[in-house]
């Protein structure tokens, strides 16, 4: 089992990080694959969900479950194939990114061995994921492990004290 540093953004207006930009032109990508899976299909109704959803598998999505028990949410994300330092977490309160891009291609490790791949149903593409929270965690908490191809990502809830000690005052000018 690999602990992985979490990149932690204690607010949810920060965006300043690369992965923030990198995530948005992901998703614009993404979502022109689903247009134009729409189009092609002659854009009947009723399958865009199912359009979306393809378009996803093709960006190569990582499986993902998350659960929420009394205190804490924890995700599971299907990272088979990638090492600790290739994968990058970032949390806020309200969001869990994650990003594994391979240090190394597949290509050159078969080359080293002498072998010739002739075809390979083994995905060896950089993979995102953004998960929403239903509900704020305390970013400071928040801690990540690799085990086995599962990253698991345990991020605990915040409590009402630390959301009241987070909330900023505005005062009037006048």
């Amino acid at each position: 089992m690999s602990k992985l540093e979490v990149k932690k953004v204690p607010s949810v207006e920060d965006r300043a990080l690369p992965i923030f930009a990198e995530f948005d032109e992901m998703l614009d990508r993404l979502r022109d694959r689903a247009y134009s899976l729409f189009c092609t299909r002659g854009g009947s109704d009723g399958h865009a969900l199912d359009d979306w959803l393809r378009a996803e598998r093709e960006f190569c999505w990582p499986a993902t479950e998350l659960a929420e028990q009394d205190s804490e949410f924890e995700l599971n994300v299907a990272l088979p194939g990638f090492e600790p330092d290739e994968i990058n977490v970032t949390a806020t309160p309200r969001e869990l990114i994650i990003k594994a891009a391979h240090l190394r291609k597949h290509e050159k490790e078969s080359e080293e061995k002498g072998a010739k791949v002739h075809w390979s149903e083994m995905h060896r593409e950089d993979v995102f994921r953004r998960v929403e929270l239903p509900a704020e965690v305390d970013v400071d908490k928040i801690s990540a492990e690799l085990d086995r191809g599962v990253l698991t990502i345990e991020a605990p809830k915040a409590t009402e004290k630390a959301k009241q000690q987070k909330q900023v005052k505005v005062s009037s000018a006048a």
